[in-house]
């Protein structure tokens, strides 16, 4: 038998082939076992190390990833500590080398795959049969904490990469990069990828699996994210409860006062985020880009949020009816969210007692363009200045001191090379052309790699389409869109030219 022409281009539709056959018999298997395992991030998980959960998903896809006996692959798992010995998060790190010639030269093009293993907390409201830690495919869809945020991503590079080699086409240099501390903020990335950057090589490509889609129709390129500051806003006035009839209209309410606080960061009857350095000019392409998401996704960027008030028929009304406008408030202005609470009984334990604080957690998302740091500085600057009736009056960002909040990302411009490369794909496997979209989440690594390697192409893309409910109840994974996603991503990284 003749011996594969490697410059011919992949073979569609027996890439798509083999990648459905390794999820059907392999990923989807593994990602059930990784579904059931409480792999929290270290921000909800504080003892992450004793418990060992982090430890358990990385070693089992490190093992799985060797498994696969890719000619050539290099995998280490990376771990590093702290100046005071505290172990850092652990980094799946995998090298692969090119297989065209001249393709392992120091100045050789290569291609960085991303995902990470640790995982959001629980939260409550799952369905009857479902639930974070208890794996269940149903139908096309696999239900469970993590499997699409952003579990399958080793598992999918792996996998996409195997393909390419068994047709024998040429690609790049590839190497992977898998942490677990990404929805915590990624505070020990910076350290990995400092102690990694010799080994990660000329990075001509970024391929990250941890976003989303805006339908299950097309591949979706991720053209920016939001940055992110959270932490926790106090407002002490009592060292102790005091009986509400005794109190009341003497000690002001710490809730009335956290209240008056928020009136200062955001217009309660809009949402609108008032402080000035908080937003940004938002750039005429991406305007431009979000009144053509907005003629294909119509009212589904709206309709497909769980209504509470969508039973019947009806709907509660969004912020504006304005499609181009929704996409556009979702992406490039900031919000503000309360995402948890102390000081608070619950009800059912509610006594007549002004309560001594109230405590609430703050998620505030920035626009691509406004550093998150600053950000994080500014909002406790506003929140803590002059506080109202003297109350104690704290504002705890998370992270690191002096490293405080995540901040987003813009894209650059599409390479011509990448932008046939994706719409070519996108063709080729789901039938119709690559659509471009604003993501309102962060992934820290994006800004990063960007600093650092100022001149790769960013293929940000994920298998998050609607209702896949990352973070919330009821989360799933759509099995055929990362099937396609998957043999999307091998053709792209197929495509990669050579330099020179």
């Amino acid at each position: 038998m003749n011996a594969p022409d490697r410059h011919l281009p992949l073979d569609a539709t027996a890439l798509q082939g083999m990648v459905d056959e390794a999820w059907d018999a392999r990923i989807v298997p593994k990602l059930t076992e990784y579904i059931a395992i409480p792999a929290k991030s270290p921000m909800f998980d504080r003892d992450w190390a004793t418990h060992g959960y982090l430890d358990q998903v990385v070693r089992s896809a490190a093992a799985w990833a060797e498994s696969r006996k890719l000619a050539g692959l290099k995998l280490e798992v990376v771990r590093l500590a702290e100046a005071d010995g505290t172990p850092r998060t652990p980094v799946i790190f995998f090298e692969l080398p090119a297989t065209r010639a001249g393709g392992n030269a120091a100045d050789a093009p290569t291609v960085l795959l991303y995902g990470h293993l640790d995982k959001q907390p629980e939260f409550n409201g799952w369905r009857a049969d479902l639930g974070p830690w208890t794996p269940k495919l149903d139908g096309d869809k696999l239900y469970g904490r993590g499997g699409a945020d952003d579990g399958y991503a080793l598992y999918a590079a792996i996998s996409a990469l195997e393909a390419i080699d068994a047709q024998g086409v040429e690609r790049p240099r590839c190497v992977g990069l898998i942490e677990t501390c990404e929805e915590s903020g990624s505070g020990d990335l910076p350290a990995y990828i400092d102690a990694l950057k010799a080994r990660l090589g000329d990075v001509a490509l970024v391929v990250c699996l941890d976003s989303g889609a805006g339908n299950y129709d097309q591949l979706w390129l991720t053209t920016s994210l939001r940055g992110n500051v959270t932490g926790t806003l106090k407002v002490e006035v009592l060292t102790e409860g005091i009986h509400s009839g005794d109190a009341s209209g003497l000690v002001p309410s710490s809730l009335r006062i956290l209240r008056q606080l928020l009136d200062r960061l955001e217009d309660s009857s809009t949402g609108r985020l008032l402080p000035a350095a908080l937003h940004c000019e938002i750039p005429p392409e991406r305007v431009e880009q979000a009144r053509a998401t907005a003629q294909i996704l119509g009212d589904e960027v709206w309709k497909r949020m769980p209504w509470a008030c969508g039973a019947d028929g009806g709907f509660s009304l969004p912020t504006t009816t304005d499609t181009t406008e929704q996409l556009l408030n979702r992406t490039w202005r900031p919000t503000l969210s309360i995402t948890g609470a102390d000081g608070l009984p619950s009800i059912a334990n509610a006594g007549n007692v002004l309560r001594p604080f109230t405590a609430f957690k703050l998620s505030l998302r920035t626009p691509p363009l406004i550093d998150g740091h600053l950000a994080a500085v500014e909002l406790k600057r506003i929140l803590e200045d002059n506080a109202p009736y003297n109350a104690r009056v704290t504002f705890e960002p998370d992270g690191r001191m002096g490293n405080w909040g995540a901040t987003g990302w813009n894209a650059p411009s599409l390479d011509p090379w990448l932008q046939n490369a994706l719409d070519a794909a996108s063709r080729a496997h789901y039938g119709a052309p690559c659509g471009l979209i604003g993501q309102g989440g962060t992934i820290p690594l994006m800004n990063l790699l960007q600093q650092g390697f100022p001149k790769a192409q960013m293929m940000v893309c994920g298998v998050l389409g609607p209702k896949s409910n990352a973070h919330g109840p009821n989360e799933f994974l759509h099995v055929p869109y990362a099937k396609r996603l998957t043999a999307a991503v091998a053709q792209v990284i197929s495509s990669v030219p050579s330099r020179g």
